[in-house]
């Protein structure tokens, strides 16, 4: 009785001590993590709109930079239309990858994508992913926007936020044991992150002329990418306003009518 009286006492103090040093954990490791950058989406709020020029930008950074590793698995090429291309565009821009596909025959042949199919993968396979990107397959970016906390700004944080090793402080050397093949991340979880900076001045040419500096770029991947996770957003946002017009213009027939009813009451 004692025995078991004693482990109904320790078993409760062990939780709330665990619960201490896990909470204490997290702050600790908040602290360290300064505040992502705060950036003016277009896109945000009840009335938000993409910028389809910056998301026509990103779109060609996607696919010069980012496409090289990461997929889009849940988009089609005519999605893009989306973007405000045209159809003879999107269909170029399709027939530029080869995808598998079954003959007439029933044999397995490579044929240029329709607008129909689904962005090529970088990769075969996850394993495949992994193998060529030192043991770990980087993630698919068609929702990263939205499967990310801070959302758009978390990612922009994450191309903006590298820092070299040389800049680094000893402190920061020390207290994350970086390494100088580490790379260096100011907002990612640990500051230290697998892929190497993907972004950096210049490191576009942008066909409508515009400054391809690193905050631009990111900004404008950020805004392709917050459109691929959710392409249907200003039509939603349009249903919604449509919405609110309605319940508001039958509040006021409501009390119109109840006014009227109840005027002989007085």
């Amino acid at each position: 009785m004692s025995i078991k009286f004693s482990l109904n006492k320790l078993i409760p103090a062990v939780a709330v001590a665990l619960a201490a040093f896990s909470a204490g954990t997290i702050a600790t490791a908040a602290e360290d993590m300064p505040p992502l950058p705060k950036h003016d989406w277009g896109f945000k709020g009840p009335f938000g709109t993409y910028d389809r020029a910056a998301a026509q930008r990103g779109f060609q950074i996607y696919k010069e930079v980012c496409s090289a590793c990461h997929s889009l698995e849940l988009l089609s090429y005519r999605d893009l239309e989306g973007l405000g291309l045209t159809a003879n565009q999107v269909k170029g821009i399709a027939a530029e990858f080869q995808v598998s596909d079954i003959g007439d025959d029933g044999s397995a042949i490579e044929r240029p994508a329709r607008p129909s199919d689904h962005f090529k993968k970088p990769f075969p396979n996850e394993l495949a992913a992994a193998a060529a990107n030192g043991g770990k397959a980087p993630p698919d970016l068609s929702v990263i926007v939205k499967a990310r906390e801070g959302g758009p700004d978390y990612v922009y944080g994450i191309l903006t936020g590298y820092v070299p090793y040389d800049k680094l402080t000893p402190e920061q050397i020390k207290e994350f044991n970086v390494k100088k093949d580490d790379n260096f991340n100011l907002h990612f979880p640990g500051h230290r992150i697998a892929m190497p900076q993907p972004l950096e001045d210049g490191k576009v040419t942008y066909v409508d002329g515009t400054k391809n500096t690193l905050q631009q770029e990111a900004s404008d991947v950020v805004e392709f990418l917050s459109w691929a996770s959710e392409p249907h957003l200003e039509a939603r946002n349009r249903t919604g306003v449509r919405v609110i017009l309605f319940l508001l213009a039958m509040a006021g027939l409501m009390y119109a009518v109840k006014r009227a009813v109840w005027a002989d009451a007085h």
